[in-house]
């Protein structure tokens, strides 16, 4: 599931371009949460939940209804959740504050305007993320979770044998799902260019969009405007993306490309792109209201194939979605 690739030293615009495959429809919209919402980790009576109250506005792809798997905040923060079979939280220790899986990057863009403030917090304050049911097929969502702040600086969350791996560079401008992302690193040296003699590979598997996503990304031509640099990202989000395959739930990381998004960090625009349709719509922050009290706004991107453009809008006001699922461990 999915691809994120970020290009912030292009010298016109920091930019991030992600994929999301999957191997059924998700029902994705967008949503703009304004500062001062308050939030739940988990919906559990009793449990030690990790709650807060939003501290900056963002706007955020919902998947299933249960919650955020991408989006960017109002200071130019972005936060994507791919699919990693790996992914191993552990067994529930209560010790801990819990965040539901499905509020994993929400919490980031709520709380955080860099990813060192990100990286920081988390190293002195750990919490535990707790999986759910995340589709049709009932079994646990397992994610890693990569962010990426407005200077271009990188981290990537992963959770292995029950351990918080946390990577953080401004070097790190690639994810995609399995192997971990140390692996992938190390992967990604046998490969022409990065220290190794092997040709570029060309499969829809994890590691080798990997590789063709770096490749790419290092010979992408120097932009001169803001539309060439959007338009360089999504040229290589969309070389990694995946045909209509038949699905597979037991392998959704190799399943079809449902949609794609952009991130303008630069400039703070935040583009949408479902291959269902033959047209990207996007969203300017800075004419969105971010005000605590703004009502929750929507645009419905799953059943509106005729959106292009700009589109604030088509806006329209709507209830808090019920995000934060009960745990199942």
């Amino acid at each position: 599931m999915c691809s994120v690739i970020t290009w912030p030293d292009n010298g016109v615009a920091n930019v991030s371009a992600r994929s999301t495959d999957w191997f059924e429809e998700m029902d994705s919209d967008l949503y703009v949460f304004p500062r001062g919402i308050s939030h739940k980790g988990l919906e559990v009576e009793g449990e030690n939940s990790l709650d807060w109250i939003s501290k900056y506005g963002s706007v955020a792809t919902s998947v299933y209804g249960l919650g955020s798997s991408d989006g960017v905040n109002e200071k130019g923060l972005g936060a994507h959740a791919l699919w990693l079979a790996e992914s191993d939280y552990g067994a529930r220790d209560r010790s801990l504050p819990g965040l539901s899986i499905s509020l994993w990057p929400q919490f980031f863009l709520d709380n955080f305007a860099t990813t060192a403030e990100a990286v920081e917090y988390v190293q002195e304050h750990p919490f535990q993320i707790v999986t759910m049911p995340f589709s049709s097929s009932g079994k646990p969502a397992t994610a890693h979770l990569k962010i990426e702040d407005a200077a271009g600086y990188s981290a990537v969350f992963e959770y292995v044998k029950g351990k918080l791996n946390i990577y953080h560079s401004s070097e790190f401008r690639v994810m995609t799902n399995s192997p971990s992302f140390s692996e992938q690193l190390e992967n990604l040296k046998k490969y022409e260019g990065f220290g190794g003699s092997d040709p570029l590979p060309g499969t829809t598997k994890a590691a080798d969009r990997f590789v063709r996503a770096a490749y790419y990304l290092r010979h992408l031509r120097e932009p001169h405007t803001v539309q060439e640099s959007i338009a360089g990202i999504i040229s290589v989000v969309r070389n990694v993306s995946q045909p209509f395959l038949a699905p597979s739930p037991t392998e959704p990381n190799t399943s079809s490309t449902l949609w794609r998004t952009v991130i303008d960090h630069t400039n703070k625009v935040y583009y949408f792109e479902s291959t269902l349709s033959p047209n990207i719509v996007w969203l300017d922050l800075k004419r969105l209201n971010f005000s605590e009290n703004a009502e929750i706004k929507k645009l419905s991107v799953s059943d509106s194939p005729d959106l292009i453009g700009e589109s604030s809008a088509s806006l329209i006001d709507t209830t808090p979605p019920a995000w934060g699922m009960p745990s199942t461990q």
